[in-house]
Parts: C-alpha cells; sequence; structure tokens
C-alpha cells in the first residue's frame, strides 16, 4: 500500500507526465503546422481537444471556393442512359444481342453465362438552357439548371457490387473501416456551427429495392469519434431523447453535464485520453443541440412559396424534405451534409421505377440548388449528385420491362454551386456507353477535386495509422480535375 505521501508524489508525476506528453504534442503539431504546412497525424488525434486549433493553422492549403457540400446521393446507382449520357447507338440496336467482344473479360454482377440483349435509352434526350446541356426529359426540373451544373459523363469505380461501392464512393477504399468523405472533412476544417454536429446524414426512400445503408459509410474510422456523421431521422423527433424527459429542468441537466465533464477531465490528466476529450465536446453538443434541433425542424419560418417550391408540407420523411432539411442545416453552419435516397436499384421494370424516382427526387434537387442561389449560399456551398456506379448498356432476357445491371466502367454524376463551372459536360462514354472514352474521372479523382474546393491539398490531409499515412484518395494517383473549376 502507498502512503498518503507516496501516493500524492505518484500522482503529481502522472500529471506532469501527462501535461508533458500532451504539450509535446500541441507544440511539435503546432509548429509543424506553422513551418512546413504539415498534414495532420495522429499526434492530433492523441492529443484530446487541441487538435482543432492545430489543424486549423494547416488546413486550408489554399482559398477555398466552398465551405461547405451537400451530397445527394442516388443509392442504387442511376442509370446514367435515362438520365444524362444519351445513346444513339444503342437506340439503334436496341433488343439485338450485345456482342460478346464488348463484354468479354468485363466484370458483370448479375449477367453472367445469361443471354445479353442491347437495351436502347427509354427516354426522349433534349438539349436544355444555353450551354445546351443534354439531359433526359424524365428529369424536367434539372433541365432548367442545365446551365448551373456540371454533368460528368465519364465516371469509374472499383466494385460492382452495392456494399463495397458504397465504400468506395464514402471513403476512397472497398475495405471497410476507414474514414468516411464527410469525416475527412470535418476533420480538417473543422464545424462552422457550435450548436449542430458539422456532418449531418439522412434517408428517405421510394423505387425498387430500398437496400438499407450501412452506418459505418459516414463512420469515422479510425479518427475520433465526435468526426463521424450523425444520422438526423427524417420523420418525428430528429434524434431521440432531444427533448429533456419531463420533470428535468435544463439546470439540473447542466449541473449534471458539468460533473461528467468534470470526471473526464480528471481522467485526462491521469492518462492520455483523447476519446475522454471526445466524451466532453460531445456532452455539450448534445446539450445545446436539446435547443437547436427544435427549432431546426420548426417549418413555420419558411414562406408558403417555399414550402410549395420544394413540396413539402411537414418533415415527412421524404427527399424532398430531405433537401429543405438540408438547406436549413447548412445556413447554421453544418460543414458536410448527405442526403441518400434508397431505391435507385433497377434491374427490372426500369421506366415506372426511374419514373418514381425522378418524381421523387428530380424537383426537390433542382429547388435546392434555386434556393441556395436565391439566399446567396450557392456560390460557397458545392452541391454532388450521383451514386456508387451506373447501369449497363444490355439487358438479361427479353422480358417485357426490362432493367439495368451494374456497371462501373463508365457512369454520371453531376456538380454545381462551390466554385463549379456550371452548363458544361466533362467527359465521354464509348458509341455503346460501357467505357469511359474521353477524360475518365475516378472516384479518387472526385475526392480529390472536392477537396481542393474546400481549400485542402488531398495529399496533405492524413492520419497515422500502423505506420502508414492514410489519406482519403489513398495511394493510387488522384488528380484535381481543374476543368470543372469556374
Amino acid at each position: 500500500m502507498l502512503s498518503d505521501r507516496d501516493f500524492d508524489l505518484e500522482r503529481q508525476r502522472l500529471l506532469r507526465r501527462a501535461f508533458l506528453t500532451r504539450s509535446g504534442l500541441g507544440l511539435g503539431a503546432t509548429a509543424l503546422g506553422l513551418l512546413a504546412g504539415a498534414s495532420v497525424t495522429d499526434a492530433d488525434a492523441a492529443n484530446g481537444t487541441n487538435d482543432q486549433a492545430a489543424r486549423r493553422i494547416a488546413f486550408p492549403n489554399h482559398a477555398p471556393r466552398a465551405k461547405r457540400v451537400i451530397f445527394l446521393y442516388m443509392s442504387g446507382g442511376p442509370s446514367q442512359f435515362e438520365t444524362f449520357d444519351f445513346k444513339p447507338k444503342l437506340a439503334e440496336l436496341d433488343g439485338q444481342p450485345m456482342s460478346a467482344s464488348v463484354t468479354a473479360g468485363q466484370p458483370i454482377a448479375q449477367l453472367q453465362g445469361a443471354e445479353l440483349n442491347v437495351l436502347g435509352p427509354r427516354f426522349r434526350f433534349r438539349r436544355h438552357g444555353e450551354s445546351g446541356q443534354e439531359i433526359a426529359d424524365i428529369l424536367p426540373r434539372t433541365a432548367e439548371i442545365a446551365d448551373r451544373i456540371c454533368i460528368v459523363r465519364s465516371m469509374t469505380t472499383d466494385q460492382i457490387n452495392h456494399d463495397p461501392a458504397h465504400t468506395v464512393m464514402n471513403t476512397g477504399s472497398s475495405i471497410s473501416g476507414r474514414p468516411s468523405i464527410g469525416s475527412w472533412v470535418i476533420y480538417g476544417l473543422g464545424s462552422d456551427s457550435e450548436e449542430l454536429p458539422g456532418f449531418v446524414v439522412m434517408t428517405s426512400q421510394g423505387g425498387r429495392n430500398p437496400q438499407p445503408i450501412a452506418s459505418r459509410q459516414w463512420g469515422a474510422g479510425p479518427l475520433p469519434g465526435r468526426f463521424q456523421g450523425v444520422e438526423l431521422r427524417s420523420q418525428g423527433e430528429p434524434l431521440h431523447y432531444v427533448r429533456s424527459p419531463a420533470g428535468v429542468a435544463t439546470s439540473q441537466q447542466r449541473r449534471l453535464i458539468e460533473a461528467i465533464g468534470a470526471l473526464d477531465a480528471a481522467r485526462i490528466e491521469s492518462a492520455e485520453d483523447g476519446e475522454a476529450a471526445t466524451r466532453i465536446a460531445q456532452y455539450e453538443l448534445a446539450f445545446r443541440m436539446q435547443s437547436s434541433v427544435p427549432a431546426l425542424s420548426d417549418l413555420s419560418d419558411e414562406s408558403e412559396a417555399t414550402l410549395r417550391e420544394y413540396g413539402v408540407e411537414r418533415l415527412d420523411g421524404s427527399f424532398a424534405a430531405n433537401c429543405l432539411m438540408a438547406r436549413r442545416l447548412v445556413e447554421r453552419g453544418v460543414r458536410f451534409v448527405q442526403l441518400y435516397h434508397r431505391g435507385w436499384d433497377h434491374h427490372g421494370d426500369l421506366v415506372p421505377y426511374m419514373e418514381v424516382c425522378s418524381r421523387l427526387c428530380d424537383g426537390p434537387a433542382a429547388t435546392l440548388v434555386r434556393d441556395l442561389e436565391r439566399r446567396g449560399l450557392l456560390d460557397e456551398t458545392l452541391i454532388v449528385w450521383g451514386g456508387e456506379f451506373g447501369r449497363t448498356p444490355m439487358f438479361q432476357g427479353k422480358g417485357a420491362q426490362p432493367g439495368r445491371d451494374h456497371h462501373i466502367r463508365c457512369f454520371s454524376m453531376w456538380l454545381a454551386g462551390g466554385g463549379i463551372r456550371g452548363g458544361t459536360t466533362y467527359g465521354a462514354s464509348d458509341e455503346l456507353g460501357y467505357h469511359a472514352a474521353e477524360n475518365p474521372v475516378h472516384v479518387r479523382d472526385l475526392h480529390a477535386t472536392m477537396l481542393h474546393l474546400l481549400g485542402i491539398d488531398h495529399r496533405r490531409l492524413t492520419v497515422r495509422l500502423q505506420g502508414l499515412d492514410w489519406k482519403l484518395t489513398g495511394v493510387e494517383p488522384a488528380r484535381v480535375i481543374r476543368e470543372w473549376l469556374a
């Protein structure tokens, strides 16, 4: 047993060691940031509450064009041939056998050994705006903002099944457990909101086969827990237990938070514990959210014209309601908002289900762009629209209601706002839409460009783990697509 005197000496030794360790990490990270603009490392993560200040020295690396991101995630993989990539050759060959030379040696998700037939575009395409962007008739509201969006027709990815393809689109890797792009952004730039999470996720559904989305798609991986996305419920209370229980006063909760914070602070003093700092920060944020979240969900301050344009009467879990909420979130300083709409996996009944998804998503997405522009927020808000991959130019068999299967060699997305040059089309597929024939863009390039628009050099935003400097864009070459930039 230690005597009281020995116990006090031991406690002082631990406190000194913890102080010197934390001070060394904090000053070292700060010095590196000042001298070399060093990337974020695990030293920052271990440094508890001081990592935010260290990051603000290093990031942004250059003048940002965007301050925030809204990712309109069309989960399931929308067909590029019914939206943004018209292929006259497919129309010409509609129903004929697909040449075996096209698909030989290619990854095919559902079609191995099947009779493959060409499937022509199911909807008419027209040119829109002064730019003449070619967009399918099924997206009439998106067509109205043709001069504000950059359509990318040459996206490529690595994984042909949904879950690993989601993981690539969200984390840059098919290996589970890496930080999501929203977590990387918050890690590098912090949040502009003191009352709401910096990274918010919402989901909606409608269409064929609304598959679930794993919460690890917005996880923080090895980064401190406070950088993971927070999912807001689309109906009812956005968060469970956000309101105080009956009979519990705000002052009582404040005292409870202070007591827990004091205990966690004692833990930090006695031993280096970055997650204790996270717990303190999250308790404080949760306390502030008890007033901010109900106000966020109260649409009484929205005009009738705005609600009518979004097609919203209340927060009903729809993609339209989530788009309106996304605008309200970025107005309040939320850095990264991701809206998943589940239902774009159209293996069969392509036409009716494309109509369902387009009816649910086309108008709200276009309204969001217009609304942000009216409020002076579009120039600083990057909007990204797309799914985890695209769809094949052929279908299986000769059914009356055919669909398209998973395709990774070429698909389409669009971007708007936040430094993007509107009214442009980038890249092209071959005549059958199978391969990216001009200016192929990998998901890594998309991520590098998104970070660049936020003022971050993707090569410098890293976390040290297992002897490696991990980064969103991985170890393969990635480039900023400067042709997209205004």
